[in-house]
């Protein structure tokens, strides 16, 4: 009976999506997650928002979206998780737009609170190569369901620069827990979908999960970085369970080395179940 309530925490879940992926009933953005979350008793809950639209419209949408939860559900908070550009607006909506009240923890899954290097460096291509890139992605994303995508705005929220300005205007809030998490891959080969964007991170920031270095992710309370078990590490996409299975059926005795990215979700919120949240 323990173990199938060892994730039913005081605050239930809300699970906010990073770029590129919407929330679907048929086709979850977080793979076998929220199954293995809910069978150890996490409530849980969606943030809905836009893929590629700019970090204020979503925070927005997702505030919007906890107040009418509010008047659905018997609680007052919850524990927000977050993956990727989704931490960003999450902390936008705590701070910038007063929502502290009914957060109560924070936990961020590789997001780029310090920017990225590698997006400065690639930005500095001629502008109508970032724009026409921006304007084909919206197109894409709106045909995908998003509203107002922005995906060119966004490239540029991705920036140190902006990262340094967003996090002076977006401070934690002292009623909120704030953890953060970070990944990597092992090598170009562990996962071919993230091999090309992988090198070139590391060739100007280091090791990364395909697109986000540790710099660019580590945040209040890091926990340091997590790779698998096996000789592939862990990836952007597998941070979400993309590929819908385990990375090995290897154990290992490091924390950080894991063998399937649902024990390490299960594993998250049971600490938070044990910290009070």
């Amino acid at each position: 009976m323990e173990e199938k309530s060892s994730c039913k925490t005081k605050y239930p879940l809300l699970l906010i999506h990073g770029m590129g992926f919407r929330d679907r009933k048929y086709l979850n953005y977080w793979g076998r997650i929220p199954k293995y979350l809910m069978a150890n008793g996490a409530q849980i809950y969606y943030g809905g928002q836009d893929s590629n639209a700019s970090i204020e419209y979503n925070a927005r949408f997702i505030a919007n979206k906890i107040e009418k939860i509010l008047k659905e559900c018997n609680t007052d908070k919850f524990n927000i998780i977050a993956h990727s550009k989704g931490g960003l607006e999450a902390r936008y909506m705590i701070s910038t737009l007063k929502m502290d009240k009914h957060i109560a923890s924070l936990s961020t899954v590789n997001t780029p609170h310090n920017g990225s290097v590698t997006v400065d460096k690639l930005l500095k291509s001629p502008k109508f190569i970032v724009h026409i890139a921006g304007g084909i992605t919206d197109i894409i994303m709106k045909i995908q369901g998003d509203k107002n995508p922005e995906t060119e705005k966004v490239f540029y929220q991705f920036t140190t620069d902006y990262a340094q300005a967003f996090n002076l205007q977006n401070p934690d809030s002292p009623n909120v827990f704030y953890q953060s998490f970070g990944f990597k891959m092992k090598n170009a080969f562990s996962d071919i979908l993230m091999s090309v964007p992988y090198l070139t991170v590391r060739h100007f920031e280091g090791d990364n999960d395909g697109l986000l270095s540790e710099r660019a992710v580590r945040w209040t309370n890091f926990r340091g970085v997590y790779t698998s078990v096996s000789n592939r590490g862990i990836s952007h996409c597998d941070e979400v369970d993309l590929r819908r299975r385990k990375f090995t059926a290897k154990k290992s005795d490091n924390s950080n080395e894991i063998s399937d990215i649902t024990d390490f979700y299960v594993d998250m919120i049971r600490d938070l179940k044990e910290k009070g949240f």
